[in-house]
């Protein structure tokens, strides 16, 4: 883990077999196979049949639907397109500052952005992130198509690993209803998250509100 956080094996890159491993750390090559275990059973690195262990990232097209569990009512896999509304520089309330392990009035960005499935907005995002892991973070460069957590590890060299979600109804307040194309006080699920990078950092607090009225949230147990 330690060499996956240093940066030593950056994402994408192969780690050494396990028998160079285990010469490296003085462990038996079982305990090498097990820790490879763990670490890709938390999708930290990826197996490629025939070609060996990789680090997992984000630029990954699998990634992206681990972290997005929105599908069509009618069933298939499609690919959103992330429309940025806007992107300021704030200083981080007692909430904000509580949920990202910041002090209060710590600079924070927020971001609010759209995911589009082809004509039709289906979520509207609201996003904190800590300013002094994105310091040059702008509308222009959120702009530049590539996907969010892809842009924020190649040119941040922040991975998210993990996230906590907590979901709930809303009602759809003018703002969202207006976005998503819905009427006021329509029901809307709202998605909270926090995500983390190495270390249980939290790096991310994103509420998003999405519109079911063709999609669904859909998380497979077990």
């Amino acid at each position: 883990m330690h060499q996956l956080e240093s940066g030593v094996w950056g994402p994408g890159d192969p780690i050494p077999s396990e028998s160079e491993l285990a010469v490296r750390f003085g462990v038996s090559q079982g305990t090498v196979r097990k820790a490879i275990d763990e670490m890709a059973a938390e999708n930290l690195l990826v197996r490629q049949q025939g070609k060996g262990t990789f680090v997992a990232t984000h630029k990954d097209p699998g990634s992206f639907f681990r972290f997005l569990r929105l599908v069509p009512n009618e069933g298939g896999v499609q690919v959103s397109q992330s429309v940025p509304l806007e992107c300021w520089r704030a200083k981080a309330g007692a909430d904000v500052a509580r949920i990202l392990a910041l002090e209060t009035g710590a600079p924070i960005i927020i971001v609010r952005r759209l995911l589009k499935w082809g004509e039709e907005a289906v979520v509207f995002d609201e996003i904190y992130l800590p300013g002094e892991l994105f310091p040059d973070l702008s509308l222009d460069i959120l702009r530049s198509g590539e996907s969010l957590y892809s842009l924020f590890e190649s040119r941040y060299g922040v991975r998210m690993i993990r996230a906590d979600e907590r979901l709930r109804a809303v009602s759809a307040d003018r703002i969202s209803a207006e976005l998503l194309n819905v009427a006021e006080g329509s029901p809307l699920l709202l998605v909270e998250r926090v995500t983390f990078t190495y270390g249980q950092k939290p790096v991310e607090w994103r509420r998003g509100f999405y519109s079911t009225r063709n999609y669904h949230y859909h998380n497979e147990l077990g």
